[in-house]
């Protein structure tokens, strides 16, 4: 899972490159033959794209940093943490699957949760039967973990 998040980083991190070496600069160009850039929408926003760009592979980077130096010894076996799948029983009788995942990765309509978000962190560390509590911003829900699979497990 680990390697996976990495290349996908470095993935984008390539295409971000390429647009802020070669795509970016051919459009500041052609805005700037435009004439006056104190009201040139073109370079305007050509120029905030650069900036979000450069932010961006910062970003990107920082991360591959931080995913590169996790000890994945060090999440729990037996116990949810990064990487882990969940079967959920809601007490309102539905069952619903999630894994725990990084803050970028995360798409509930997928069923990627960060280990960050309400639900997230009420899983952390919590093992096969254990019942939990989450205040959600839709209102308090209440789970039992049915099934738990960790990333060691995989």
């Amino acid at each position: 899972m680990k390697e996976k998040l990495l290349k996908r980083f470095e993935e984008e991190v390539a295409t971000l490159e390429r647009e802020l070496k070669m795509e970016l600069p051919k459009e500041i160009q052609r805005a700037r033959e435009l004439g006056d850039l104190r009201e040139n929408a073109e370079y305007q926003a050509a120029k905030e794209r650069q900036t979000y760009v450069q932010a961006r592979i910062g970003m990107l980077r920082r991360r591959m940093n931080e995913i590169a130096l996790m000890n994945m010894e060090k999440i729990p076996h037996g116990k949810a943490g990064f990487g882990s799948t969940v079967t959920l029983l809601e007490s309102t009788g539905q069952q619903v699957v999630y894994q725990l995942v990084m803050p970028e990765d995360a798409d509930g309509e997928k069923g990627l949760i960060s280990t960050s978000s309400p639900i997230g962190r009420a899983i952390l560390n919590r093992e096969e039967g254990d019942e939990i509590s989450v205040t959600t911003p839709a209102g308090g829900r209440s789970f039992e973990i049915l099934k738990l699979v960790t990333i060691h497990d995989e």
